[in-house]
């Protein structure tokens, strides 16, 4: 929102004209669609490196996806698997758009990307070669290879934006972050078109090795398929996915001037702090309870008005019980009118990238009003006690959805997503 002379100007309505993304249930929005909600799990054994040792030897890996599709051989060997998946989800999300380059102002397009952690395996490899081989041996590419930010950087370079570009980096709230910073850059009129989301590959020995560290993620190795399993009592850990997702934000006006589909528009979000714990969710979920008020204040929106909430929902024991806490405590007996599901029990959790997958969720929940289900729940969960969309996706017209995502160190992010109408 812009400030003139002392006096708001009208707010610019933001919309979502395209959307690309790679994930361990597809390459491609449709295919990822298609098989979230047929409840299919996108998790399995560890194939990335030999995990025999360690405690979590599954995770939800992206499959059959091959670099050269998207970007040339000499480049893909200077870039990090999580700037793979940030390139490809942006051609696709570009070509979906519809949007012509040559006839944009490039000055008014920006790209707001991040990942939760960068390049976690150029650290791993450049690591070894540190301590086998010494300093002489690491490679000139290490750090740009590595920094979270080389991302937005390369989606800039490939389509020649110039607009704001940057990364964010707040855990597993990091994608929902750059989504909420580029609905404000829009709003403001600093652009008119953003890219942004988030990326992640993380599935690397010293990735497993630190959440096992943590006692974070499921040792479920038997049953992969049934590891993740939010809001069911017998859950034991978060299961680590990859992948990415971009969205196309657009200012209304200038997607209805070129003739742009529109998907849903992003009409709130809210952002706030637990000032509790590093890792730890605030007891009764109280960041949660604000993010998701802040969101609906945001799009001047009743809590009545909500249809489905896309739930952070990890299969931690903690964050669990701490979200259907808040859910509760906003919405009051209105809570159990809901529908709650969370896609992790499918794709697992992409950390950084988890914001823009799921929002592309939520937003496909909106346009074929269909919500997908919460797969492996089995045994209620006295302390989680709402419609969790239990197994199987159900047909329900979903006008208005938040999508909520909660990270380390306290980041809380609801972005609130809504069936685009011309009404104000």
């Amino acid at each position: 929102m812009g400030f003139t002379m002392g006096q708001v100007q009208s707010r610019r309505r933001v919309v979502v004209t395209g959307m690309g993304a790679i994930t361990p249930l597809g390459l491609t929005v449709d295919e990822f669609w298609k098989n979230l909600i047929a409840g299919k799990s996108g998790v399995a054994n560890i194939t990335q490196f030999d995990a025999s040792g360690y405690d979590t030897r599954i995770a939800a890996e992206v499959k059959g996806f091959d670099p050269v599709t998207f970007i040339d051989k000499k480049s893909v060997k200077r870039m990090d698997p999580f700037t793979h998946f940030a390139l490809a989800s942006a051609e696709m999300a570009s070509a979906d758009s519809g949007l012509n380059f040559e006839k944009e102002n490039c000055d008014k397009i920006g790209v707001v990307f991040g990942s939760g952690i960068g390049g976690m395996w150029t650290y791993y490899h450049q690591s070894k070669e540190l301590f086998t081989n010494g300093p002489h041996r690491l490679s000139p590419l290490f750090v740009p290879m590595m920094i979270a930010d080389i991302a937005s950087g390369y989606i800039a370079i490939r389509f020649g934006i110039k607009g704001p570009n940057y990364a964010t980096t707040s855990a597993c709230a990091t994608a929902s972050h750059a989504i909420a910073d580029s609905m404000m850059l829009i709003e403001r009129g600093d652009a008119d078109i953003m890219f942004t989301g988030g990326s992640e590959a993380s599935i690397c020995p010293i990735g497993i090795g630190g959440f096992n560290a943590m006692k974070a993620i499921s040792t479920r190795n038997d049953e992969p398929e049934k590891a993740s399993r939010p809001f069911d009592a017998q859950r034991d850990g978060f299961v680590m996915g990859e992948g990415g997702s971009v969205l196309v934000l657009e200012e209304l006006e200038h997607a209805k001037n070129r003739g742009a589909k529109i998907y849903a528009e992003l009409a709130g979000f809210g952002l706030t702090s637990d000032a509790y714990h590093i890792t730890a969710p605030a007891p009764g979920g109280d960041g949660a309870v604000r993010s998701m008020n802040l969101a609906i204040k945001d799009a001047g929106l009743q809590k009545e008005d909500i249809d489905y909430i896309n739930a952070h929902g990890t299969s931690t024991p903690h964050n669990d019980k701490n979200e259907t806490q808040a859910i509760k405590t906003l919405f009051g007996d209105y809570a159990y009118k809901l529908h709650v599901s969370s896609i992790k029990s499918m794709v697992g959790h992409l950390l950084g990238a988890a914001g823009g997958v799921e929002a592309i969720a939520t937003i496909k929940s909106i346009t074929d009003s269909v919500i997908p289900p919460t797969i492996n729940y089995e045994f209620p969960d006295p302390d989680c006690d709402l419609n969790y969309v239990p197994n199987k996706a159900i047909q329900k017209t979903v006008n208005v959805a938040i999508s909520n995502t909660f990270g380390f160190g306290g980041h809380n992010a609801s972005l609130l997503f809504k069936k685009y109408t011309d009404n104000i």
